[in-house]
Order: C-alpha cells, then structure tokens, then sequence
C-alpha cells in the first residue's frame, strides 16, 4: 500500500494527491498532525533517505526555531526538532512500500508509480 506523508492543508500536498487521484492511484494519507509521527520511522526516513533531505529550512517552522538550535542542528537535535514540530519536515514524503520519495514533480511519480 502507498502512504503519503504530510500536512492535509499544505499546498503541494493538495497537489500531489490531486495528481495521485487523477491517475487512479490507491494510496493513504497519513497526516502528521492528526495521525501523529513514530520516532522509529522517522529514525529509519533518516537512516535512508538524511536528516538534510527531510529537514525544511525554507518554512516558516525553522525561521521561528531559537538560533541556537539552528545553528548547531546535527542528526539528533534534527529528529528531535522534526519529532516536536512535524510542520518542519519536507512534504509529501510518499512511501511506495519499497521506495520512499521527497516533494512532488508529477514527472517523478509518474515514473516512480509506472504512470
């Protein structure tokens, strides 16, 4: 089964699902905010895929980080900063079951999901 990853109101979100519906795609929404977000699958996204590709420093979520905390951000305080704010974690991650893809081009799903 694929699950996308996100936040249900996020622009590109709408987008990707738009696009997933359109080419009659099976697929679940997972929204961190109301289904919350599992630590050791966040752990796993960052074993595969790195905090860096995940981690969204272009939102208004890290500009309201402390500076502190931008300005020393490794693997750890990353996961502990994505695990308190699920807003800063880059969207939609769409998990295919055996490939996990960050963002949305609707050029890459389509190749990604043999569209």
């Amino acid at each position: 089964m694929i699950t996308m990853y996100g936040i249900k109101n996020c622009d590109t979100i709408k987008k990707a699902r738009k696009w997933l519906e359109a080419e009659g795609v099976d697929y679940q929404f997972h929204d961190y905010r109301k289904d919350g977000l599992d630590a050791v699958q966040l752990k796993s996204w960052v074993g595969e895929l790195g905090w860096e590709v995940l981690l969204n420093k272009r939102g208004t979520t890290w500009r309201q980080l402390p500076d502190d905390i931008k300005d020393n951000i490794d693997e750890a305080s990353a996961i502990e900063v994505m695990l308190e704010n699920p807003a800063i974690i880059k969207r939609p991650l769409l998990d295919t079951g055996d490939v996990r893809k960050v963002g949305f081009k609707d050029a890459e799903y389509a190749s990604l999901l043999g569209k």
